[in-house]
């Protein structure tokens, strides 16, 4: 599986397809400027890949969607808020109608990584919630609810990345705890989805000693073919997370990598480089193809495995005929994800309020770029009388600088990134607005309302709580803090 830059497929693009007979393409937001572009690109996708093609992308909910036109979807911690697992059906099934009418047929989600680490850089609001058996029986119903409407599920990061306090996509994390550890929390989410037959599953770039002390889980024959295809008989198609992060790209080259993910036990490999790594990737696994050091059976198996996703699941746009009525349920989803935190009490409206905010918002190279900071000002400002403070720097920011004149004062938090101790010191707001990493709240010594995300959808219902229109009746899904 391959990317590929641009928004729309040209004539170089198309014949480097033909040419190394690629089947499977993923699609970021730099692929996507509007709805009638990107229907116009999956089609010539489509028509150039064949009837097997496989389009994906990454439409989790929350920060990590890829199509932002479509209604956006709650974040996973969102719906582990709310704690109902229709809802999760309903909600991933408005998902795969929607990118389906996008020309999409694989849908790289749900997360079953558990977070049980509050420091965890990149999955945060990206879980379901700490307890295993509960987050796999949401994120699963959100699976059935896909898959109900012909879209593909890809669970991931097998077999775990909540407990890292590193990014995989910046270095090479490792979980160094023992097999039993492992067994009770890590490996239960995905052993209760290989018994529920997922049809995909995701690798990730993490060491786990006390399964493999050599090797990464994306080029581990012990973890991928030891334990996931020998002990839990999984029969679904495994394939890698990105090859081109820090962790695998920057330790031991992409082809070199590739080749090991292949040895491994991966179908297949997820070459989102450049062209000169793809074809880097292409020439390492013609290689050792040739070479003989993984037999004709075994590829013909492989590739069994990817037809039978592509035929159970064929790449076909449709029309979108549920928009309104999707669009409906998101707003619903989001209000039932509000949770309070400290008790915090909405300002009357009409009250005079300051809201202190990040000036811009990146994004972090997962997530989509924040809100701007305009967007919350006008939210409030539907409410209140409000004087918007914004900073660059968290750390330079001074909290004693900000007029003492009575105001009510809101922070606004925009981004998924922890604060530091400074700010945690000194930052004393009337009202804690988390608009992304529900985990900032200990941060900030105030009544807090999470939102677990910044979609248009997520602000509405903060706007709603504030003017007395919902509860936030949520609970923070994560042991140690339900009776925050």
């Amino acid at each position: 599986m391959i990317r590929m830059p641009g928004t729309r497929l040209d004539e170089e693009a198309a014949a480097f397809l033909k040419q190394h007979h690629i089947r499977a393409i993923c699609l970021f937001r730099g692929n996507m400027t509007d709805e009638l572009q990107l229907k116009k690109m999956t089609a010539d996708l489509r028509a150039v890949m064949g009837p097997e093609a496989l389009i994906a992308l990454d439409q989790e909910g929350g920060a990590v969607v890829r199509s932002t036109w479509v209604p956006q979807p709650p974040a996973a911690m969102s719906l582990g808020a709310s704690d109902d697992k229709d809802l999760c059906y309903q909600v991933g099934a408005a998902v795969a109608r929607g990118v389906k009418a996008l020309g999409f047929n694989w849908n790289f989600a749900p997360v079953l990584d558990l977070n049980n680490n509050v420091d965890n850089p990149v999955i945060s609001e990206r879980s379901f919630g700490s307890d295993p058996a509960r987050a796999a029986e949401l994120a699963l119903a959100w699976m059935d609810g896909s898959l109900s409407e012909g879209v593909a599920c890809c669970v991931k990061h097998f077999p775990g990345h909540g407990d890292t306090n590193v990014d995989s996509h910046r270095d090479l994390p490792t979980v160094d705890k023992t097999l039993e550890e492992l067994q009770a929390l890590e490996l239960a989410p995905f052993q209760i989805a290989v018994s529920r037959e997922a049809p995909a599953m995701m690798t990730a770039h993490i060491v786990y000693p006390a399964l493999d002390a050599d090797n990464p889980a994306t080029m581990s024959e012990a973890i991928l073919t030891g334990l996931l295809r020998k002990q839990w008989n999984y029969q679904g198609v495994v394939i890698t997370d990105g090859m081109d992060m820090h962790a695998i790209a920057g330790r031991y080259g992409v082809g070199k990598a590739a080749v090991k993910a292949l040895l491994a036990g991966a179908d297949l490999v997820m070459a989102l480089g450049t062209t000169e790594t793809q074809l880097e990737t292409l020439e390492a696994l013609t290689q050792v193809i040739a070479s003989g050091q993984i037999t004709v059976a075994e590829i013909e198996q492989r590739l069994a495995r990817v037809r039978r996703l592509t035929k159970t699941y064929p790449c076909q746009q449709s029309a979108y005929q549920t928009e309104l009525a999707d669009r409906i349920l998101m707003s619903s989803a989001w209000k039932r994800g509000l949770t309070a935190c400290g008790n915090p009490v909405a300002p009357a409206k009409g009250s005079k309020v300051r809201l202190v905010i990040s000036a811009d918002v990146v994004s972090d190279g997962v997530s989509e770029a924040g809100i701007p900071a305009e967007k919350v000002t006008a939210m409030l400002s539907s409410l209140y009388d409000v004087d918007t403070v914004t900073f660059d720097n968290a750390d330079s920011f001074c909290w004693d600088d900000l007029p003492q004149d009575g105001r009510y004062v809101i922070l606004a938090s925009t981004v998924r990134i922890r604060y530091s101790q400074q700010v945690r010191d000194s930052w004393k707001p009337d009202l804690h607005l988390v608009l992304w990493n529900p985990f900032q709240m200990l941060d900030i010594d105030a009544p807090a309302l999470l939102t677990y995300g910044f979609a248009a959808p997520a602000v509405d219902a903060a706007r709603a709580w504030l003017a007395g229109e919902v509860r936030a009746d949520g609970k923070i899904p994560v042991s140690g803090f339900q009776s925050i």
